[in-house]
């Protein structure tokens, strides 16, 4: 199977809307956006998953299919961080994909000038926290209440990578296309 990773295009959008239906824990990743059409999913991606200075979204594509998505928000170089983030379709999850991204991009980022990586994930996931720490990103503490979905509040963990961190003992790295 081939694995790359690479910027989101409005051709991904028919992969995105198929994600959301078919993984109904992704709503929150999504911002409660309606994805059920080829025509919203592709505004999602030029809303949401953009490239540009502050944001860099890399689909995860797995037989030129996009499966997920691994990014850097919050880009700033003056202290060098940034925040990362990550999700996977359904049929996507538990082949290493989500991990081996993580750790492809933050190298990158690492490469680019960045020293911090932050991410963060609701207690209540611990598939999240398995790919954050097997990506080499430490614990850092709980923030109490963080998030809020609807009325119900979550608490988070954070994790963070640095640059002079060992590298993970992950999965092989995915390469980026092009």
């Amino acid at each position: 199977m081939s694995v790359v990773l690479r910027p989101w295009n409005r051709d991904d959008a028919p992969a995105l809307s198929r994600a959301a239906r078919n993984a109904t824990d992704l709503s929150v990743q999504f911002g409660g956006a309606d994805l059920s059409t080829r025509a919203a999913a592709a505004a999602f991606i030029d809303r949401s998953l953009r490239f540009d200075e502050q944001d860099k979204n890399w689909a995860v594509v797995a037989d030129d299919v996009a499966v997920g998505n691994v990014g850097a928000s919050a880009i700033e170089f003056r202290h060098g961080t940034a925040w990362m983030h990550y999700w996977l379709s359904s049929a996507a999850r538990g082949r290493g994909y989500a991990t081996s991204a993580l750790v492809s991009v933050s190298d990158r980022a690492f490469a680019d000038g960045l020293h911090r990586l932050e991410l963060g994930h609701r207690v209540n996931n611990p598939a999240s926290c398995r790919v954050a720490t097997a990506a080499g990103f430490r614990a850092e503490g709980i923030e109490r209440e963080k998030l809020r979905y609807g009325t119900a509040r979550y608490d988070v963990e954070t994790h963070a990578r640095l640059a002079t961190d060992p590298a993970p003992h992950a999965a092989a790295v995915i390469p980026f296309e092009g």
